[in-house]
């Protein structure tokens, strides 16, 4: 196929396009600043200047939830870098004379808003606070394609792990000092997933003609971030154990600290599971294992 990739330069963009040039797809990247292609991958910053008819598109871009305080100007960054893009990607798509067959757009499952006590899967209903309206409105960006006869399918991201950047290099700089930490209280889920099984999500669903709507990309083995840190000390030994302070996250982060880090929810991948797909790190140790011996 002929794949067009947005957010292609990004953490989960990064490791898909090798996967995808590997099995002999043709890869299209919408990137921002122009840069030399190579066999079997090119790079615009014009939708309109893509000549080829593309096959399907995986729309992975948006400005990070988790890079700065959110002010109302980066809250609109945030806003238009994936809904506002998303809608742009749907309009280009209605002009050309074959549109994509398949779009796989990204969300999160920000989505389901935050619970102690929730288990939510694909039927929850979306939450409340500016994490779930941004998630909602994204997908509903995405949705619209539906009109083009083109299937959608929505990929609720968990907290994705690997190395080389995403919160896993953030949450163990203080193991680094030797002290294991989670934020707040600890007890709060945290619903996460191995980025090796992202990109096999995404390989997934673009080969199953029946795969639509939405899709939790998560690991089946949700824990609460005390237990992050329990696993993660055994196999990186600290000193001592602590919690950050919820009033220190908030006088730091701000609104952010409450949505994205003192608050969580215990999410499971129900339609991926239903369709066939399996996991290769379904369990916080092993995917940890496979992390940190690399």
């Amino acid at each position: 196929m002929h794949v067009l990739v947005t957010g292609g330069t990004g953490f989960i963009g990064s490791a898909l396009i090798p996967e995808l040039l590997q099995r002999g797809h043709q890869v299209t990247v919408l990137t921002r600043s122009a840069r030399a292609g190579e066999s079997g991958l090119s790079y615009t910053t014009d939708l309109y200047a893509i000549t080829e008819p593309v096959d399907a598109v995986v729309n992975l871009a948006g400005a990070s939830l988790a890079d700065r305080r959110w002010s109302s100007r980066y809250k609109q960054v945030m806003r238009d870098s994936r809904v506002g893009l998303t809608e742009r990607l749907v309009e280009w798509m209605a002009t050309l004379e074959t549109p994509p067959t398949v779009l796989l757009s990204g969300s999160a499952i920000g989505y389901y808003g935050a619970s102690d006590t929730a288990v939510f899967d694909e039927r929850g209903a979306p939450g409340t606070g500016f994490a779930a309206d941004l998630c909602r409105d994204w997908e509903a960006a995405a949705m619209a394609a539906n009109r083009l006869h083109c299937r959608v399918a929505l990929l609720r991201l968990g907290v994705v792990f690997d190395r080389d950047g995403g919160a896993l290099e953030q949450m163990m700089q203080s193991f680094r000092l030797g002290v294991g930490s989670w934020v707040g209280r600890g007890s709060q889920w945290l619903s996460w997933v191995h980025r090796a099984d992202v990109v096999a999500a995404i390989l997934f669903l673009l080969s199953h003609a029946d795969a639509t709507g939405p899709f939790n990309i998560v690991a089946p083995g949700a824990v609460t971030h005390r237990q992050f840190c329990d696993v993660l000390a055994s196999q990186k030994p600290v000193l001592f154990k602590a919690g950050v302070p919820a009033w220190l996250m908030r006088t730091m982060l701000g609104e952010m600290a409450d949505e994205l880090l003192l608050n969580g929810q215990r999410v499971e991948p129900t339609a991926l599971r239903e369709h066939g797909f399996a996991f290769t790190f379904a369990q916080l140790d092993a995917a940890l294992d496979d992390i940190l011996s690399r």
